[in-house]
């Protein structure tokens, strides 16, 4: 799996918007807090506001807040907002990929790894990564 600048930023992003719920953060202090370049920001904002993860508020109590609680929001919702699927074969969705012959059987390992890869991301809330022992993986904090 590669993460994209787009996908790091915005995980970052809505995590520093969790730890402020219910305040409302603005992009500028969201651009500052995790040192992520405004312009690029933006465009990541407006993505995780047509998935439905944050709500906008104009004006000058304006900014940005969770559409729903850290608890609800998982790391799968936010990568899948900014970037799609987590695989991807030469550019396409691993889904869309075909293999002819010998290679047919290529395809369901694919499917398979994105398939794995949800099952890690679907399961750790933007209140698990806040928690204190956020540092360590929830597989070690259930030992």
């Amino acid at each position: 799996m590669h993460v994209t600048a787009r996908s790091d930023y915005a995980i970052r992003a809505m995590l520093v918007i969790a730890a402020h719920d219910p305040a409302s953060v603005t992009a500028e202090i969201l651009a500052r807090a995790q040192q992520i370049p405004p312009s690029f920001l933006r465009g990541i904002l407006t993505d995780l506001r047509r998935a439905n993860l944050v709500f906008a508020q104009r004006g000058n109590e304006g900014g940005f807040t969770l559409a729903r609680r850290a608890e609800a929001i998982f790391v799968g919702d936010v990568l899948r907002a900014v970037g799609g699927g987590f695989t991807s074969v030469r550019g396409f969705s691993t889904a869309d990929i075909v293999y002819f012959g010998e290679a047919a059987p290529l395809r369901a390992v694919w499917l398979d790894v994105e398939a794995s890869i949800g099952a890690v991301v679907d399961t750790i809330s933007l209140a698990t990564l806040l928690a204190p022992q956020a540092g360590v993986s929830p597989q070690q904090q259930t030992a």
